[in-house]
């Protein structure tokens, strides 16, 4: 309770300390006025002068006060200067402190013009859809304001972007116990990037990195997967690959992995792609049947449904039904190693990266034009990262380990086959 008194106490001094202030009144006058944008005004302003009070006390400490200097700091007037508050840049008095010929930087002022924080705010107002060439409209009109010119934000976005390009390059992804990755392609400036998400033991998801390449060939997947591994994760034999069936990231796969690659083709895409194929007044029944079979839960039984899809398809669109057939069994990896329903949810299609792509596209929206490839790589990494913030769980993940010790079952248990043949 005498804590309690003594603050309100303390509330009490200050406000009435301002109320003898005439521009505060004014201040007060402006917000019943004109509401919200006056109070942000009158905030900023406020703001500026607790920096600046703070500056003075800093200084006073160093110095000792004004008619009893202590110490080897004396003080050197004042000049104009500049700090963030928020995002914003504004002008304060900067007093100045000089130990003997030696201008003396106070600490506290070195602290508020790091334009690190305001880079990083500004960065992700961006990625929620605000243009720099609009940037300036959105900050409250006050005289003390500057340094929002579209330039100058074009400057600090490029300063926040390299950095997330740097982190992404660099993140070491030795402790990351991957369980299953996504690869898909986003196409951005003209140019292919292949994009890697992995999932680990505990069911969370992680950005792993991106490759660029002119298209989506072999050459760039396995230029992603060297990338990877370099960095420090190791993929084992057990690792589910989840693809939209591009020709280029399966033959990589293959490449690496052989007869051992655990490789599930997207459900999703393969269901769109069988009903392109056929005229519209056959598309919902396919839509149907092929839905049914990928419900199943056996693999026997998911084989059968897409036997009697693969049937009625020919009958309608051969083109159609060997579509299907180049991809059945991949389509029932998940089935074949007796993935549990509520995780095979998660893993049967690459929905999770496709939600990542999809912030891409919404947060780059104000791009107009690509310049280089430098500027593609920076707002891609600065977008995932950005995405990855929301990264959910994934359905099911309790079951992942009981899912790695019955995947490195049936290996062994192949491997024995074919030592004995």
């Amino acid at each position: 309770m005498k804590r309690i008194t003594q603050e309100t106490r303390r509330r009490k001094e200050i406000l009435q300390a301002f109320r003898g202030q005439e521009w505060v009144l004014e201040e007060l006058a402006g917000v019943r006025a004109a509401g919200k944008a006056a109070l942000d005004d009158c905030t900023m302003k406020m703001g500026r002068i607790l920096m600046e009070a703070i500056l003075y006390t800093e200084r006073e400490q160093l110095s000792g006060p004004e008619y009893h200097p202590a110490g080897i700091y004396r003080k050197w007037g004042v000049q104009p200067g500049s700090i963030y508050l928020g995002d914003r840049k504004v002008r304060v008095a900067h007093p100045r402190l000089r130990d003997g010929h030696t201008e003396v930087t106070l600490p506290c002022y070195e602290r508020m013009r790091r334009p690190g924080e305001f880079s990083q705010e500004l960065l992700d107002q961006s990625l929620r859809g605000l243009s720099a060439r609009k940037y300036e409209e959105t900050i409250l009109p006050m005289a003390e304001r500057f340094g929002v010119s579209p330039s100058s934000i074009s400057n600090r976005l490029i300063e926040a972007t390299s950095q997330k390009l740097k982190q992404l390059r660099e993140r070491d992804l030795s402790g990351f116990q991957v369980f299953a990755v996504f690869l898909d392609t986003v196409h951005r400036g003209g140019v292919a990037f292949v994009v890697a998400l992995g999932v680990d033991l505990d069911g969370q998801k992680q950005m792993l990195g991106f490759w660029e390449g002119a298209t989506e060939n072999k050459e760039v997947a396995h230029a992603l997967l060297s990338d990877l591994e370099s960095r420090g994760l190791k993929i084992p034999k057990e690792v589910i690959f989840i693809t939209d069936g591009g020709k280029g990231l399966i033959a990589a796969l293959k490449d690496r992995f052989g007869t051992a690659l655990l490789h599930q083709r997207c459900t999703i895409h393969k269901d769109r792609n069988l009903q392109r194929h056929l005229p519209k007044r056959w598309r919902e029944e396919a839509h149907r049947r092929f839905g049914n079979a990928v419900a199943m839960t056996s693999y026997a039984d998911a084989k059968q449904e897409l036997n009697r899809l693969d049937v009625w398809l020919v009958e309608r669109n051969e083109s159609a039904a060997a579509s299907l057939r180049e991809a059945k069994e991949e389509l029932l990896t998940l089935h074949r190693l007796e993935i549990p329903p509520v995780l095979r949810i998660s893993l049967h299609s690459t929905n999770p990266i496709e939600s990542m792509f999809s912030t891409v596209r919404h947060c780059e929206k104000n791009l107009k034009r690509y310049r280089n490839s430098r500027m593609s790589q920076r707002w891609l990494a600065a977008v995932a990262l950005y995405a990855e913030q929301n990264f959910r769980t994934v359905k099911g993940f309790r079951h992942i380990p009981e899912v790695v010790e019955r995947i490195k079952a049936l290996q062994a248990g192949q491997h024995v086959v074919k030592q004995a043949a």
